[in-house]
């Protein structure tokens, strides 16, 4: 049969397409030619399954939709500490492009915005690195996240550089404040060029969804971005990504987001998908007005608003029967610390009355850490009781299960 899910993209694009209100970025003179029309709509889930509608594959430069991935490249390189020596975390409440400072500090409020994103663009690679060397550097990052090769336009980036005006002097402001230690010329020059990468909505849907997986790629299953770095990004997204229009943004669409001045947005929502759409007339805030809307659709249809909170983990405890003389705990889907919790308070309030506890994993998919730790710990302190614990794992969700000491349940084959 055919996926409903490309007939719904293609549904949301029919309803967002008659709204023609807003404009195009007409201060950079690239992005004032552009077909204010275009609309494009992408998602791609954490397995790497991409839906599209529209024109998703028209490129486009990716302007401030960069910044969470030189965040990402910047911690990377540098940890989280000296990053935040830099750049905070706080979110601005003023536009994209002010000079907002933290008072006493003088660092930047947060990296989602210009005066952050330069602080961050002249920590990627090494001291004196040159500006061609950082952009080099990131397009090939950005390369590994999409999941084929990008290139900066040359065109754009020379538009962008003749009318760099406010950016040149946010960096000498910076330079001044002794945040970077790079000419601010080759900062605005390397950042603009970071600005200028082209993109597809089903590129930026991809890469989103590298972040929704915990940095890993949903194609290739390589770990691009380490966990905890996906974690501070994300967070800064979700408080920051939007500008002066993140609160109304959360509270409404609930996905950690990025915009970009060309009029594309990218959403991560952790676990589950990549989201992107593109559309250049943007409103007051400079985001896109049709991705915004589109974005809205998406969240309020599919339940994707990240504070719209599931008991996911709430039935993990399938049943617990007696077979061959043995408490059989019967486990089931994803096991998170709510899920643990649910098994070991079970069996802590009616302990088993076998001898034997065999613990079937069988039906159970994704085991976080936490998860993890608590079942092992429930076989521990059976073990400590003097029960014999079994443990029947055809999926290997649980490797290498030491219980303590060295100690590990009995391995079945079958049950």
């Amino acid at each position: 049969m055919k996926t409903p899910i490309s007939d719904y993209l293609v549904e949301i694009l029919d309803a967002v397409r008659a709204d023609d209100s807003g404009e195009v970025a007409s201060y950079i003179p690239t992005l004032a030619q552009a077909d204010p029309d275009q609309l494009g709509v992408a998602m791609t889930t954490v397995f790497g399954r991409t839906y599209t509608a529209g024109d998703a594959d028209t490129e486009f430069t990716i302007q401030s939709m960069s910044k969470p991935f030189a965040f990402a490249a910047a911690l990377w390189e540098h940890g989280e500490d000296d990053v935040e020596k830099i750049v905070g975390t706080e979110p601005s409440g003023e536009a994209f492009n002010e000079l907002s400072l933290e008072s006493g500090t003088h660092r930047p409020k947060n990296p989602m915005i210009n005066v952050g994103a330069l602080a961050i663009h002249q920590m990627i690679g090494d001291p004196g690195d040159s500006w061609t060397v950082r952009s080099d550097k990131l397009v090939k990052f950005f390369s590994a996240l999409a999941g084929r090769q990008l290139r900066v336009d040359e065109d754009a980036f020379e538009s962008e550089i003749g009318s760099a005006h406010r950016n040149l002097s946010i960096a000498h402001m910076l330079a001044a404040y002794n945040m970077i230690d790079t000419n601010p010329e080759d900062v605005v020059r390397g950042y603009t060029a970071q600005c200028s990468i082209l993109v597809s909505t089903r590129d930026i849907a991809m890469m989103a969804a590298v972040l929704a997986a915990g940095g890993v790629s949903p194609v290739t299953g390589a770990q691009v971005v380490a966990r905890p770095i996906v974690r501070q990004v994300l967070s800064v997204m979700a408080t920051s990504g939007m500008y002066d229009e993140a609160g109304e943004w959360f509270t409404e669409v609930g996905i950690p987001a990025k915009s970009g001045v060309a009029g594309g947005i990218l959403g991560a929502l952790p676990g589950q998908v990549g989201l992107a759409a593109f559309s250049p007339r943007l409103n007051d805030h400079g985001n896109s007005v049709r991705g915004t809307a589109l974005f809205r659709r998406l969240s309020n249809d599919m339940g994707l608003h990240l504070m719209d909170a599931q008991a996911i983990g709430s039935r993990a405890l399938r049943a617990v029967v007696s077979e061959k003389g043995r408490s059989v705990i019967q486990i089931q889907g994803p096991i998170n610390f709510t899920a643990a919790e649910i098994v070991v308070n079970r069996l802590a309030q009616t302990p088993p009355s076998e001898s034997s506890v065999v613990f079937d994993v069988s039906r159970v998919g994704m085991v976080n850490e936490i998860g993890r730790r608590m079942m092992l710990e429930a076989m521990r302190r059976l073990n400590l009781d003097g029960k014999t614990v079994l443990l029947y794992d055809p999926e290997n969700s649980f490797p290498d299960p030491d219980i303590g000491g060295g100690v590990k349940p009995e391995i079945l084959s079958e049950l």
